[in-house]
């Protein structure tokens, strides 16, 4: 039987795929889930326009990464990289749909173990319009997204594979007096216990 761990890292892509660039971070979700260069036990959520109700599938990460569309005032297409604390304090950029991503983060922060890690990587939008198909700026920015966030899942994956590793090397085996008994049964001839 093979053992389940509990996916430590967890991408988000959120966005609305009906409001043309909105749904930039979905489409690079979907990207991920496909992409070979994606270490192993890395959960990828297509989170739509949920905001909130996304904690209970990222709560338990030690590290999460959000993809969405961020005005933030720069050309279309461009592609910000932001820390969830530096999103929060500085308001450095606003989601497209922005309570949603900020409560989400807001919600993480609270339930979340204190170390976890959340970034958020934003594409300036250029249209947020009916629509289901991404503005040119903003398709030319959706491969450059999917690389940034493959580098960053798997920066994320050897910083957790390395310490997985320490703590496994700093393990020691202990052996109870009653573990000691029982070993010592197994190893008994036919003639029983002595």
């Amino acid at each position: 039987m093979a053992v389940q761990f509990p996916s430590q890292i967890v991408v988000i892509g959120v966005g609305n795929i009906i409001l043309s660039d909105d749904g930039v971070g979905v489409h690079a979700a979907r990207l991920l889930l496909v992409d070979p260069r994606i270490p192993a036990r890395i959960r990828i959520l297509d989170g739509g326009t949920m905001g909130p109700e996304l904690v209970s599938y990222a709560s338990d990460a030690s590290h999460v990464l959000l993809l969405d569309a961020m005005n933030f005032g720069a050309p279309p297409g461009t592609i910000e990289h932001v820390n969830g604390r530096e999103l929060l304090a500085a308001k450095r950029g606003s989601s497209v749909h922005q309570l949603a991503v900020a409560d989400l983060i807001s919600a993480l922060f609270l339930v979340a173990a204190p170390t976890q890690e959340i970034a958020l990587f934003g594409v300036q939008p250029a249209n947020v319009d009916w629509g289901t198909t991404l503005s040119p700026p903003v398709q030319a920015a959706l491969s450059p997204l999917v690389d940034a966030a493959v580098v960053q899942l798997q920066m994320w994956h050897k910083s957790l594979t390395v310490h997985r590793h320490e703590e496994l090397a700093s393990l020691t085996l202990e052996t109870s007096p009653r573990c000691a008994s029982l070993t010592s049964r197994e190893n008994v001839g036919p003639e029983g216990d002595r």
